[in-house]
């Protein structure tokens, strides 16, 4: 089947682009891929802390450069100022970061709150600019009992919505209490494998999309918005 009438009435000439390979970066960046890492509890055991803290210790193995953020007290989203010392440096480290990684509890079947909060203080926008957009993600959770992906799931669904490029690979550990040992350290297991190899991907992904990650996700429809609001502010009769 073939298309006669191949014109497109709706678009804006102006603001079309074709995708093109010749866009994308001809060079690479040298530095170490910024990584920052998100947990969910404030438990002085905090497994999701400990599994971010092992993570930190394979990223720097790969080459990455990790930050972790510590959640504790960071108030709750509206309860205080955007100039609050923990908000700044969430959103500094939001900025600074060229991949992420989530790690929460499921809780009552969820991420907890404490980990949504987290994105919950991240804007959209910053001034111009978006401090998760174009991003890569990594997912991981820690469960109390049997295996569970609902906390995973609603992050994928999170990091699609701050407009984050999600990898494929995830970690789910199960009955969590029985794979550290009495120093904190995970112990070797399928569990362990498996965080290995969403923190390689990750690191990959990185590496391939981190140049170019404002072209990846420049959209058609901002783009005519923008000149849409330009126009307006131009043409005010007044000001």
């Amino acid at each position: 089947m073939s298309i006669k009438d191949t014109l497109l009435p709706c678009i804006d000439e102006a603001r079309f682009s074709q995708p093109r390979a010749s866009k994308f970066a001809n060079s690479s960046s040298s530095h170490k891929p910024k990584i920052l890492l998100l947990y969910g509890s404030l438990r002085e055991r905090s497994f999701s802390r400990l599994v971010v803290e092992e993570s930190a210790r394979l990223l720097e193995k790969m080459g990455a450069e990790p930050k972790i953020f510590d959640p504790t007290g960071l108030p709750l989203p509206d309860g205080d100022e955007p100039t609050h010392p923990k908000v700044v440096e969430l959103r500094e480290l939001m900025m600074w970061s060229e991949g992420q990684v989530w790690c929460s509890p499921e809780r009552h079947g969820s991420m907890t709150g404490i980990l949504k909060s987290q994105i919950d203080w991240v804007p959209l926008s910053v001034g111009a600019v978006r401090p998760t957009q174009g991003k890569t993600l990594a997912v991981m959770q820690v469960c109390g009992g049997s295996q569970s992906f609902n906390a995973v799931n609603q992050m994928r669904v999170l990091g699609r919505w701050m407009r984050m490029l999600t990898i494929p690979n995830q970690s789910s550990v199960a009955k969590a209490f029985m794979e550290f040992d009495d120093n904190d350290r995970m112990k070797p297991s399928s569990y362990y494998n498996r965080i290995v190899d969403v923190l390689e991907e990750l690191v990959k992904f990185t590496l391939l999309t981190r140049d170019n990650a404002e072209y990846l996700v420049d959209r058609y429809s901002e783009r005519v918005e923008s000149a849409e609001k330009l126009s307006q502010r131009v043409n005010q009769r007044s000001i």
